[in-house]
C-alpha cells in the first residue's frame, strides 16, 4: 500500500483500492449527515454496497476509517528522514520530509477536508490524533506539519507547499531564539502570512 493523505492508505490493487475508496467515501458522507457517534460499520457497508464482512477486511472499526493510514504515513517521513543529506540539519531534515509526502495530501483535499471537520467535531475522535512519541525533534516536526495543513485546509488561497514553508520557517526561527535567550540577542521575526502569489 502507499500512502496517500495523512490518515489514508491507497492499496496497490486498483480493485481493492475502488472497494476501500468507496468505503471512505461512504462513511465521510454518513459521518457528516448523521455524527460518527450514531453511525455504524454495517450502514458503512451497505452504503458502499459492500457486505459488512468485506468492511472488516479493510478497517477494523469505524474509526480506522479515519486513521488507517497513519502508520504508514510515519514510515515515509521516516524513510525520507534516513535518506536526508548528511549536511541537512535536524529542523531541515524535518521539513524535507514533510515536504516529500505534501503532493499526495494534496490530490487527497477531497477526503482531507471533511476528514479534519469531522475529527475537529467529535470529541470521541480528537484522542486519535496520533502523536509521534519518539524525540522532542520529531514531535516539534508534526505539530508544525499539522499546523500548516489545517492552515491550508481551512485557507486554500496558498497552497500547501507555502503553508509548510512558512511554518517551518517560524519552527527555525523559535529555535534560533531559543539558543540565544541566555545571550539577550533575539532572532528577526518572519513574516505572520506567506507572500501573496504574483
Amino acid at each position: 500500500m502507499s500512502v496517500t493523505d495523512n490518515g489514508v492508505a491507497r492499496p496497490v490493487d486498483k480493485k481493492q483500492d475502488e472497494v476501500g475508496i468507496r468505503l471512505q467515501r461512504a462513511a465521510l458522507e454518513l459521518f457528516r449527515a448523521r455524527g460518527y457517534d450514531f453511525t455504524t460499520a454495517a450502514e458503512i457497508a451497505a452504503l458502499a454496497g459492500v457486505t459488512e464482512r468485506t468492511f472488516f477486511r479493510y478497517f477494523q472499526d469505524k474509526k480506522e476509517v479515519l486513521f488507517v493510514g497513519e502508520a504508514r504515513l510515519r514510515e515515509a517521513l521516516a524513510a525520507s528522514m534516513a535518506n536526508a543529506p548528511d549536511d541537512l540539519g535536524p529542523i531541515d531534515i524535518l521539513y524535507r520530509a514533510f515536504r516529500s509526502v505534501h503532493p499526495a495530501l494534496e490530490n487527497n483535499r477531497p477526503f482531507s477536508a471533511p476528514r479534519h471537520e469531522i475529527i475537529t467535531n467529535t470529541p470521541a475522535l480528537q484522542e486519535g490524533v496520533a502523536e509521534l512519541q519518539a524525540v522532542l525533534a520529531a514531535r516539534t516536526g508534526m505539530a508544525a506539519f499539522v499546523y500548516a495543513t489545517v492552515s491550508w485546509l481551512e485557507d486554500p488561497a496558498f497552497s500547501l507547499d507555502e503553508r509548510l514553508e512558512l511554518a517551518f520557517r517560524e519552527l527555525k526561527m523559535m529555535v534560533t531564539n531559543a539558543r540565544h535567550l541566555s545571550s539577550g540577542r533575539r532572532a528577526k521575526p518572519t513574516r505572520s502570512r506567506p507572500k501573496a502569489r504574483g
